[in-house]
This record gives C-alpha cells, sequence and structure tokens, in this order.
C-alpha cells in the first residue's frame, strides 16, 4: 500500500506491506484525511517524533477486515479515525473521565500510524460511527478541526451566557465553529492575519458579523475568545478584547512563546485556559450537532500523493478553509 510517512522532517510516499489488525483493533481503509496544522507542526519539529510515522488524524474510511474480538462494527461499514488513538484506562485522568488527559495516550499520526495512507489499523474501541449522507470529504475536517472547536467553544461558556464570541485564526476549526455558533444565536467576530482577504471574506460567509486582522479590537467587548492561531502574541490581544470575567480559551495543541504581559490584560476576573486533545463523548455529542445545525466544511481536495502540497499550501495560507487529502 502507499503512504506518506514524515522522517527527518520530510514528508516522502512509501509503499508498505498492508498492516493487519491485532486483538481488538481494526483495519481502515482510508477514503479521505483532514490535512490539520498539528500534521505541520510535526514535519516542522514543533512536536516530537521517536521514529517514522505516517500522519493524519481526520480519518474516513471503511472497515476492510476486524481484529479478534471486535463485535461493535462491521466489515464495509464507514468510520471515523480522530487523534485520540487509544488510553490506559486505568490513570487517574481516565477514572474521572478524562481520558484526554490520560497519562499514556496513543495519538493517531503522531505515535501511530494515521491517515496518509491507503490503510490503517485503529483501536476498534476508538473508532467513530459516521452519519449517514454528507460525502467523506465534508466528514473528514469535523473529525479533529470540528471536535477541538467544539471542545474549546464548551470550554468558553454557556451559549445562554456567552453573546460575543471571537474567533483568532479562522482556519478549518474557526470556519466549523463559527457555523455552530451562529445556530446556537452567538455573535461572532473573526479575526485573522492583516490582509487576509480569503479569510475574511470566508468568515463573513459563515455567517460572522466582523472580519478584521488579529490585532484590531473588535467593534464591542467580547464575552469569550477562542485562539486557533498558534501564536503565543494573540494572548494578551485577546485578553484585552475580552470583558471582565471573559474566557480566553487556547485551541492548539502546540503554541509559540506567550510575550511578557501586564497583569491589568488578565486582572478583572478573566480567565485563561488551553485545551487538551478530546474524548469520545466530544464525538458522540459533536457530530449530531453539527449536522442538525448544518455546518459544512470549505474544503480544498488534494490526491494522498499531493499531501506534501497541501501541507505547504495550509502553511502559506493559500486556501480558505480546510484541506483534504482523497485517498483511493
Amino acid at each position: 500500500m502507499l503512504a506518506m510517512v514524515i522522517q527527518d522532517r520530510r514528508l516522502s510516499p512509501v509503499l508498505r506491506p498492508t498492516p493487519r489488525p491485532g486483538a481488538g483493533e481494526v483495519l481502515v481503509r482510508v477514503r479521505a484525511c483532514g490535512v490539520c496544522r498539528t500534521d505541520l507542526h510535526l514535519l516542522d519539529g514543533d512536536l516530537p517524533l521517536r521514529g517514522p510515522i505516517v500522519p493524519g488524524h481526520e480519518v474516513v474510511g471503511e472497515v476492510a477486515e476486524l481484529g479478534a474480538g471486535v463485535r461493535d462494527f462491521d466489515i464495509g461499514q464507514r468510520v471515523g479515525v480522530a487523534w485520540l488513538g487509544s488510553t490506559c484506562g486505568h490513570c487517574p485522568y481516565c477514572r474521572q473521565g478524562a481520558e484526554n488527559l490520560c497519562d499514556a495516550p496513543t495519538f493517531t499520526g503522531w505515535n501511530r500510524d494515521g491517515g496518509y495512507a491507503q490503510k490503517l489499523v485503529a483501536d476498534a474501541r476508538f473508532c467513530l460511527p459516521l452519519p449517514d449522507g454528507p460525502a467523506d470529504v465534508d466528514l473528514a475536517p469535523l473529525l479533529c478541526a470540528g471536535l477541538i472547536g467544539y471542545r474549546a467553544w464548551r470550554m468558553a461558556g454557556d451559549p445562554g451566557r456567552v453573546q460575543r464570541l471571537g474567533l483568532y485564526g479562522f482556519g478549518a476549526a474557526a470556519h466549523l465553529l463559527a457555523q455552530m455558533a451562529r445556530a446556537e444565536g452567538q455573535k461572532v467576530y473573526a479575526f485573522t492575519k492583516a490582509g487576509d482577504q480569503a479569510a475574511q471574506n470566508l468568515a463573513l460567509e459563515t455567517g460572522c458579523l466582523w472580519a478584521g486582522a488579529s490585532f484590531a479590537p473588535p467593534p464591542e467587548p467580547l464575552d469569550a475568545a477562542i485562539l486557533f492561531a498558534p501564536s503565543g502574541d494573540l494572548v494578551p490581544l485577546a485578553l484585552r478584547a475580552v470583558r471582565k470575567g471573559g474566557t480566553v480559551v487556547c485551541g492548539g495543541i502546540h503554541m509559540s512563546r506567550i510575550p511578557a504581559m501586564d497583569y491589568a490584560d488578565l486582572w478583572g476576573e478573566r480567565r485563561l485556559v488551553s485545551v487538551a486533545n478530546l474524548t469520545r463523548a466530544d464525538a458522540r455529542d459533536y457530530l449530531p450537532r453539527a449536522m442538525l445545525a448544518g455546518v459544512k466544511a470549505h474544503v480544498k481536495t488534494y490526491r494522498l500523493r499531493q499531501a506534501a502540497q497541501a501541507l505547504a499550501d495550509l502553511r502559506d495560507g493559500a486556501f480558505a478553509g480546510a484541506a483534504v487529502l482523497v485517498v483511493d
């Protein structure tokens, strides 16, 4: 089978034998895989690798083979494989229902091979049944960009209390979340790189009331803000944009250094929190709500062998919305 492998900070096509599922695992024939900024962090060395890895954790595919003991899925069934690949199940966090903070997890596309390949093996317990209807390429971005945005959104506060929401970095996660937030009646404000007209246009198309440069103040004080852009420089700006008692949520797995800032930026019982990974419960909650809200990904597609170009385009901001690899 063909797989795109990161090694020595290069992404290269490699022909590999088809893996076989072990007990409790399934072999998934990949149909589509979203391209996430985390994949770019792996390629750039921002996140450490212990050896060659197939990236990709927004996987839509069909079950091709069942490992011993798997009874929850059928051959040919469409499933999703997301970032959280497995957990230990017995650490304090797992026992408390916080599997996203597990002490000994595996992550799809980081320390277990992911979806930049024709096939992958996944832990059946962490595969997600997917709704009927949407195309594979439309579902793929929901499996990380959608899920992490949803988790960050819930941490930002109840929609009844958070009426004015700011989104910093208007890419895959933000354009999906903006649609759900608007469906919940929130006023959404989008912050992008200065001059990024494509992202600002997409923000307005998805229902945002305002779109402007990240350094610009919003038209009115925000109740909460979510940072999807991995830039620590945005943290003080977002704190200044939220009202007293407001919340700023950092939604990425990696962020550049947060600069020194005046205590006044945080004072007034403002909160600064981070989101770590996601849970299976997030997916069970989010996917039906996204379908009900009519959330629709704005997608640019690439072939599997074009994965390096997709990552380069993501780095350069060459497209608005989400990129998805179509896998034959």
